[in-house]
């Protein structure tokens, strides 16, 4: 049996919902960490990335695949269970990558002045995920949060530009933070 058309959700109508509530928690909360599970991907997608793909892609979807994550097993599975149409990075709704393989980030759309909304999501595959690390403030946040973030200049670039900019997904293993584009991050 061919690779691809294993790891998907089992009762998709229900995993999908939990997960896309799950992504919205995060979203809405930066900083806070949540578990996502449900979804096998093929290596190198962790179980977090692979779930995001199967809530928030689907045939109306344009997905940028970057460095590793752009290989014959990731591009199949997201094929069969997404229907993802695979582009270029300027052309992207989501990206997927670590963070060096996502870079430069000015290749992304950051929306426009009237449609902010048309920017795009970046999923960053992470070594690690903890809530330690850069200082998060603004909308969603009682008084600070902390995450662990690849870097933190091109974050407070990123939010310079509000209410353009892009918005940014953290997976690790099972582990799923995201970071909007309206929070503030400071260096520790």
């Amino acid at each position: 049996m061919n690779d691809a058309l294993l790891g998907g959700f089992v009762d998709a109508a229900v995993q999908s919902s939990h997960a896309f509530r799950a992504a919205l928690s995060v979203l809405s909360q930066p900083g806070n960490i949540r578990d996502l599970s449900g979804a096998v991907p093929p290596a190198p997608l962790s179980v977090a990335a692979g779930v995001l793909l199967l809530t928030l892609c689907d045939g109306t979807t344009p997905l940028h695949l970057a460095g590793a994550f752009d290989c014959a097993p990731v591009r199949d599975w997201i094929t069969f269970h997404c229907g993802a149409p695979l582009v270029s990075a300027e052309a992207a709704v989501f990206a997927l990558g670590d963070w060096q393989a996502l870079q430069p980030l000015g290749q992304f759309a950051i929306g426009l002045p009237d449609y902010p909304d048309r920017a795009a999501t970046l999923i960053v595959e992470m070594p690690a995920l903890e809530a330690k690390g850069a200082v998060l403030r603004g909308p969603g946040i009682a008084d600070v949060a902390y995450l662990s973030l690849p870097e933190v200049a091109a974050f407070q670039a990123n939010r310079a530009l509000f209410p353009l900019g892009f918005d940014c997904f953290f997976t690790c293993g099972t582990k799923v933070a995201a970071l909007p584009r309206s929070t503030y991050v400071e260096a520790v």
